[in-house]
C-alpha cells in the first residue's frame, strides 16, 4: 500500500510538471483565443492604420473562427487608447495596433501614464509607410535645394502645415529644420484633412505626408512633391528623388506599424501571435491591400519590434529639445 501511494504520488508529480513545462511552450497556446479579441486602434476610422487593423482582424477572425474587434480608441496623440491597454488584462484578448507616434509620444510627454518599453509585450511589425516632402504649387521651389534657399532668405517666412504638435509629421519636419539649418513656422492642425486643404488652397508653404495621401494630389498638379524619405526611389513616383538624393541622408523617417500586447502576456500566447500574424501579413490577398495604400508589408519576430522601438525612443529626444516641443 505504502508503495502504491508512493508511486501515485510520483505519477501526480510528473503530471505537475508536465504541465508546468507545457505552459511555457508555444503548444500549450493552441487552445487561444477561446473568446472574442479586441484590436484597439488609438486614432480615427478610416485612418491607414485602422485599415490594416481591420484588414488583420477579417482574416484572424476566419483564421481563429472566433471574433475579432477593431476598438476605435483616439484622443491625446493617440495616448488614450495605448494607455488603455497598457492598463488591460494581460492575456492576449486586449492588443494595441499602434504607429510611430507610439515612440514620439514619448519624446513629447514625460509624464505618460505607461512606460513605451516596459508596459508592452512586443508581437509583430505590421507594414511600413513613406513619407513626402510635398509644396504647394503656389510656392516656387522646384526642389529641396531650393525650398531651403528659400528659407534661408527669409527665416521664418515660408510655413509648414502637421496633423498636430508633436505628431510624426511635425517631428519630421523639425528634425528637416535641424538638418537643413532653416527656420519654417509650424501650423499644427487636429489632423491631417485640414493642413491638406490649406496647402492645396495655397495658405502652407510645405508638409510632410505619406506617399499615398499626396499621390492622387500630386497626379492632378494640384501638389508638388519634392522628395521621399525612403531609401531608394520608389516605383510609384520614380522620377521623384530621395532626401539623400537632395543632400539630407539624415532625414530618413519611415511611418511604422505595429502589433503589441500589455507586458505579462504569456510567451506562448506572443509566439501563437506572432506566427499567425506573420503568416497573414505574408498572404499575397493582404500584400494587395496593404500596397494598394501605399504600405510595404513587414514581419519577422517579437525582438525585431523591440529593437525597432528602441531606436525610435532614442532617435526623437534630441529632435524634441532642439525644436522645444512640449505636449499640449
Amino acid at each position: 500500500m505504502p508503495s502504491a501511494t508512493r508511486y501515485i504520488g510520483r505519477l501526480l508529480r510528473v503530471l505537475i510538471g508536465s504541465l508546468c513545462l507545457a505552459a511555457l511552450t508555444p503548444g500549450y497556446a493552441l487552445d487561444y483565443p477561446l473568446r472574442p479579441v479586441t484590436l484597439v486602434v488609438p486614432f480615427t476610422p478610416g485612418t491607414g492604420i485602422d485599415i490594416i487593423a481591420r484588414t488583420l482582424a477579417q482574416r484572424l477572425s476566419v483564421q481563429w473562427a472566433q471574433g475579432v474587434v477593431v476598438d476605435n480608441k483616439p484622443g491625446a496623440s493617440s495616448n488614450i487608447g495605448t494607455e488603455f491597454v497598457a492598463k488591460a488584462p494581460a492575456d492576449g484578448y486586449t492588443l494595441l495596433v499602434t504607429a510611430t507616434s507610439f515612440a514620439t509620444n514619448a519624446a513629447i510627454n514625460s509624464h505618460l501614464l505607461y512606460d513605451p518599453e516596459k508596459s508592452f509585450a512586443p508581437v509583430a511589425v505590421l507594414a511600413n509607410g513613406t513619407l513626402s516632402l510635398v509644396t504647394s504649387p503656389a510656392n516656387r521651389a522646384q526642389s529641396v535645394q531650393a525650398l531651403v534657399s528659400f528659407a534661408k532668405a527669409a527665416p521664418g517666412r515660408l510655413n509648414y502645415g502637421s496633423s498636430g504638435n508633436g505628431t510624426p509629421q511635425h517631428l519630421t519636419m523639425e528634425l528637416f529644420k535641424l538638418e537643413a539649418g532653416v527656420q519654417i513656422t509650424h501650423v499644427p492642425y487636429k489632423g491631417t484633412a485640414g493642413a491638406v486643404n490649406d496647402l492645396l488652397g495655397g495658405r502652407l508653404d510645405a508638409m510632410f505626408i505619406p506617399v499615398n495621401t499626396a499621390l492622387p494630389y500630386v497626379q492632378q498638379s494640384q501638389l508638388r512633391m519634392l522628395a521621399v524619405l525612403a531609401p531608394e526611389r520608389m516605383a510609384v513616383v520614380p522620377t521623384v528623388p530621395t532626401m539623400k538624393e537632395s543632400g539630407y541622408p539624415g532625414v530618413q523617417v519611415g511611418s511604422w506599424y505595429a502589433l503589441l500586447a500589455p507586458a505579462g502576456t504569456p510567451a506562448a500566447i506572443i509566439a501563437r501571435l506572432n506566427t499567425d500574424v506573420n503568416n497573414q501579413i505574408a498572404a499575397p490577398e493582404v500584400h494587395a491591400i496593404l500596397e494598394k495604400q501605399g504600405f510595404a508589408p513587414l514581419a519577422g519576430p517579437p525582438a525585431r519590434l523591440a529593437d525597432l522601438i528602441h531606436t525610435e525612443l532614442a532617435r526623437w529626444p534630441r529632435v524634441v529639445a532642439a525644436a522645444g516641443i512640449h505636449a499640449d
